[in-house]
């Protein structure tokens, strides 16, 4: 390359660049296309997921593992699916038979199974949630609200998930995997939760009075079996002692002190034996009484 010197423009001067200069732009730039190249025929699927392979607008069939792979440069690209579970918030918006307004606070617990990747990314527009998974279980859990009252829908939750549950289930199919339909709360009217509170209220205090009824009854048929048992008792000792009359004085005897007994008479005009009792048992109250021999 020449250039006119500006002391003397008749005179051209040469600029020469170095040669070296020249070798290292050349290997920078082929450096720079092959890092390109590379990273355009290669790809990474990160763990918990699967890849799709989509050649110029086309789908492949099967599912591409975690890790690292190639592809074709510009003309390929990896989209990565996630198959982990996720945890995702619906609020469904129910009435019951009885024609009061329940909504529930779910909880879905999903994943995408990875011999559906391709299929989901084929079929399904963005997340599968929002265009398969929310409409269906809104309408297992509508399902199975219209069959049921208010109140049962809050004393039986846990039926209302499991049928809800196996609904949504056989609506969405294979496709998607519904690991659990978790009920968080569920929020009725002001007037709705305090007359079912006022109900089981009720219902409480009528259990606790059966209760202490029977308490009751069940008492007094102890108390009437314990008389009879008694009243039985004493009629078969009474029954022994007039067959066996020896037997009697067998047990005075037997618990006589030593003293000398003093025998009391049966009563005027009757049949009876006279009762033997130990003489120190009555001294001591003639004494007191002021009796003179």
């Amino acid at each position: 390359m020449r250039a006119r010197n500006p002391y003397y423009p008749q005179d051209p001067v040469e600029v020469v660049i170095p040669r070296s200069l020249v070798r290292l732009l050349v290997a920078a730039a082929v450096l720079f296309l092959l890092a390109l190249l590379g990273a355009a025929s290669s790809y990474v699927v990160p763990p918990g997921h699967r890849g799709v392979k989509v050649t110029l607008g086309r789908a492949a069939d099967q599912f591409l593992p975690e890790g690292f792979g190639v592809k074709l440069p510009l003309v390929t690209r990896v989209v990565p699916v996630s198959v982990r579970q996720r945890t995702v918030p619906l609020r469904a918006e129910c009435f019951s038979s009885d024609l009061q307004q329940v909504t529930l606070d779910l909880r879905i617990l999903y994943r995408i199974p990875e011999q559906s990747v391709v299929q989901i990314y084929r079929q399904y527009a963005g997340d599968p949630f929002d265009s398969l998974i929310a409409p269906r279980v809104q309408e297992a859990v509508k399902e199975v609200t219209a069959l049921l009252t208010a109140e049962q829908i809050v004393k039986n939750r846990g039926q209302v998930k499991l049928d809800a549950l196996a609904g949504a289930r056989e609506k969405i199919g294979a496709i998607l995997e519904v690991n659990d339909l978790v009920i968080r709360n569920i929020d009725l009217s002001a007037e709705l939760e305090k007359a079912i509170e006022a109900k089981m209220v009720a219902e409480q205090e009528a259990a606790r009075a059966r209760f202490v009824q029977m308490q009751t009854e069940i008492e007094a048929q102890t108390a009437v079996i314990r008389a009879e048992g008694e009243a039985q008792a004493i009629r078969i000792r009474g029954e022994a002692l007039r067959l066996n009359p020896a037997f009697l004085r067998l047990q005075l005897v037997e618990k006589w002190n030593g003293r000398s007994p003093l025998v009391v008479p049966a009563e005027s005009g009757g049949t009876g034996a006279g009762l033997l009792l130990p003489i120190g048992s009555v001294s001591a109250g003639t004494a007191s009484e002021g009796l003179t021999p």
